[in-house]
């Protein structure tokens, strides 16, 4: 049996670990994004000169081949699941008998005018990381950040580690009010401008200016005040990378409409991770969770599933950690911000 991967991140790797041990199906992993599997959380630390990327790699090159685990290098443009064949960028074709979507997100973009210039990014893929190194290179005297979540700090805190100033905007009163108690997100917002960070609250992007050389060069605030700027962050959230399964049959929203066995409603197809929706998640847990361990959880429930072996999907106690700047952020269990 040949069983495809779609993803080389955290759920379609740990997929792929799990089907080798408990099977013998030829599995190859189907990813654009980089040749092997790194460690997304550290995309900032390789930045701020903390690591290299081969430090990211959780697994030696080597180990895919001993393992028996086929690396496609590869972009999916179109699925036939009639035919169960895979179509990519370069036309290639790739066919299955059993097939994992572990698609993972894409950054939100919201109709911005101007969200398509030259440095302009968000921070998910490893592009994005050389497309921050490229514009850095080439010398910027400010980076706008649009949105006040875990990646917003992230990619400040990197801009902040090379001495480029930063400027936030935040729609909400204050940084991450709409998961933290409104005493923790007005100290993190003190704590933020306390640090140097030029942090404009209830203040959104209304335009992103070209600087006539088809990258960004200003942004517009929906108060109509210009902020010249030579990189803008998008970091208002990500969402589902699901567009090429257009015309697939299979079933989305959101995200890849799955049931507690992370199968879709097309026979032998399944999905993993960020791209995921529920369609009947657990008490207090949404219908999509783009995190880490979630990711990972589901990538070694289905190996269980592709291989015959039907486990349902818990997540357990839900949890999270991240820092701000030097403040560490825990929370376990189901904790409501009011």
């Amino acid at each position: 049996m040949h069983i495809v991967i779609i993803g080389n991140g955290i759920s379609g790797i740990t997929a792929a670990r799990h089907i080798r041990q408990l099977s013998d199906h030829r599995v190859t992993v189907v990813s654009a994004e980089t040749d092997h599997f790194f460690s997304r959380t550290a995309l900032m630390y390789i930045y701020m000169g903390h690591m290299r990327y081969e430090d990211t790699k959780p697994y030696e090159d080597w180990f895919w081949t001993q393992n028996r685990i086929d690396l496609l290098r590869g972009y999916v443009e179109k699925l036939d699941t009639d035919r169960r064949v895979l179509h990519l960028a370069d036309g290639r074709s790739v066919p299955y008998d059993k097939l994992l979507v572990a698609a993972g997100s894409k950054s939100n973009k919201f109709g911005w005018p101007g969200q398509d210039l030259r440095h302009v990014h968000g921070l998910y893929h490893f592009q994005d990381l050389q497309a921050m190194e490229l514009a850095t290179a080439s010398g910027i005297n400010r980076a706008v950040i649009v949105g006040g979540g875990l990646i917003g700090i992230e990619m400040a805190e990197m801009f902040h580690s090379r001495h480029i100033p930063v400027t936030l905007l935040v729609r909400e009163k204050d940084y991450w009010s709409n998961i933290l108690p409104p005493e923790e997100s007005a100290m993190i917002s003190r704590h933020i401008r306390e640090h140097g960070f030029d942090l404009r609250l209830q203040t959104e992007l209304k335009e992103i200016i070209d600087d006539g050389k088809g990258q960004a060069g200003a942004v517009i605030t929906n108060t109509g005040e210009r902020i010249e700027c030579g990189y803008v962050g998008l970091t208002a959230g990500v969402s589902p990378n699901i567009d090429f399964l257009k015309d697939s049959g299979i079933e989305t929203k959101r995200g890849v409409l799955v049931n507690d066995f992370l199968e879709t409603n097309v026979p032998d197809v399944y999905a993993a991770g960020d791209c995921v929706e529920l369609r009947t998640p657990r008490p207090g847990r949404r219908a999509i969770e783009a995190v880490w361990y979630t990711g990972r959880m589901m990538g070694e429930t289905v190996a269980h599933n592709i291989c015959g072996k039907r486990t349902a999907y818990d997540p357990g106690v839900w949890f999270n950690s991240a820092k701000f700047l030097d403040i560490e952020y825990q929370v376990y269990g189901d904790i409501q911000a009011k």
